[in-house]
């Protein structure tokens, strides 16, 4: 066995050594005892959590796994022990989280009161120092040598009791990222992106939580409602829907999926028996909650709130259509996508984190006037771009729009 705990099993590649029984914590005085065991330990704290996506409606951590050198592994269970971890936030306040994919999991750490001050996102600084695939299985494997099976990744961790493989998976996660932070923090030192991973760990904190306007218009397949009627009985259809999963606490798709309401809102049954004959409404709750479904429908029938066929947003058009919809903007785009994507391979970072996509396509759709590599950047800085992706590519776009608006019209092939 070597330092790392893990048993050889090839030249290049080992798998975690057997691993000791492992318990949840459910009480507030074994939650008191290892918030005292994780102050006394040293240096930064790695940190998971372990939800229900796809069985609940929630998505609280139904596990939280800490991991400090000299401490050990902890496993809380956060709806036993109760909302209240301001003692464990005290004790990791100040000091260095680790993560991997960060953004994952802070809104259910946030929501018991766990809220970071610093960062270290495996990760998003794997992505950044050029690794290939950043996923923690491959990543660990990559610098560590560890096969790390990822088989529980999607498993319902509401379940209770927690089976004792999946806890060992859970520890895994939290135990091997000390050591991961500083093969992944050497690899961005000697690549020159340290402070350019810490910009980006910064802005995975300031993230806001986006709130989606209308989110019943994202039901799969509702492009095919033409009618403001039916898009009025599809409202109805996903709300009643969204209620009823957060009532019993289960995600919504697993008690009637997307395309049973599409459907019931393109036919407009007008009875319970002609709801039920509808061969594509199904689901588990598709009968046993008829009554409510129905009713949802009767509110759309009658509403006098219809919604907007197409309602106005600020989302631009999709670049395929722009060469007929603004032709002056798809050929700055196309320009400075080419010489965006140059400059992430010369700089070995991918494209959409040296820039994120959407930011391009809004300085090509309404740039500065006039074109200057300052006011691209006071653009770009308007939208969130950090500072490093400012320094590193508001010139080069500021130069490709100016030689798209400076490069010959396309001759007028039109016969005369």
């Amino acid at each position: 066995m070597s330092e790392r705990g893990v048993s050889s099993t090839d030249d290049t590649v080992a798998e975690p050594a057997a691993h000791a029984a492992l318990d949840v914590i459910e009480t507030t005085d074994d939650y008191l005892a290892a918030v005292a065991k994780i102050a006394a330990g040293t240096g930064p704290i790695a940190v998971d959590a372990e939800r229900a996506s796809g069985f609940r409606y929630s998505q609280r951590a139904y596990l939280v796994q800490i991991f400090r050198r000299g401490s050990g592994v902890f496993l809380f269970d956060p709806p036993a022990i109760g909302g209240d971890f301001s003692e464990l936030a005290a004790v990791m306040a100040g000091e260095e989280w680790i993560l991997h994919a960060a953004s994952q999991d802070l809104a259910c750490l946030r929501e018991i009161g766990l809220d970071p001050e610093r960062i270290f996102d495996t990760e998003l600084g794997a992505r950044l120092a050029g690794l290939a695939r950043v996923g923690l299985g491959a990543v660990v494997e990559e610098l560590l040598g560890i096969h790390l099976a990822k088989e529980h990744s999607a498993a319902d961790w509401s379940t209770r009791p927690l089976p004792q493989s999946w806890l060992v998976y859970a520890a895994l996660d939290v135990e091997l990222l000390p050591e991961l932070r500083e093969k992944v923090g050497a690899l961005l030192d000697g690549a020159g992106k340290t402070e350019i991973a810490q910009q980006e760990f910064d802005a995975v904190l300031e993230r806001e939580t986006v709130v989606r306007v209308d989110p019943w218009r994202r039901l799969s397949g509702i492009h095919g409602l033409r009618q403001a009627r039916n898009l009025a009985v599809a409202r109805e259809l996903w709300t009643a829907r969204d209620d009823y999963a957060r009532e019993i606490d289960t995600a919504p798709g697993r008690l009637m999926p997307d395309g049973s309401l599409v459907a019931a809102a393109r036919a407009l049954p007008a009875t319970k028996r002609d709801l039920a004959g509808i061969k594509e409404f199904t689901g588990r709750a598709s009968r046993s909650q008829l009554d409510r479904w129905f009713e949802a429908i009767q509110r759309g029938m009658t509403t006098d709130d219809l919604p907007q066929v197409r309602p106005q947003t600020d989302t631009l058009p999709p670049p395929r259509v722009w060469v007929e919809k603004n032709p002056d903007a798809d050929g700055r785009f196309k320009r400075a996508r080419a010489d965006v994507t140059e400059t992430a391979t010369e700089l070995d970072i991918p494209v959409e984190n040296l820039l994120t996509p959407d930011y391009l396509r809004r300085v090509a759709w309404t740039p500065p006037d006039p074109i200057t590599a300052e006011a691209v950047a006071e653009a770009l800085i308007a939208l969130g771009a950090r500072p490093w992706q400012v320094d590193a590519i508001a010139q080069v776009i500021a130069e490709a729009f100016v030689r798209e608006d400076q490069s010959p019209a396309e001759p007028d092939e039109t016969p005369s």
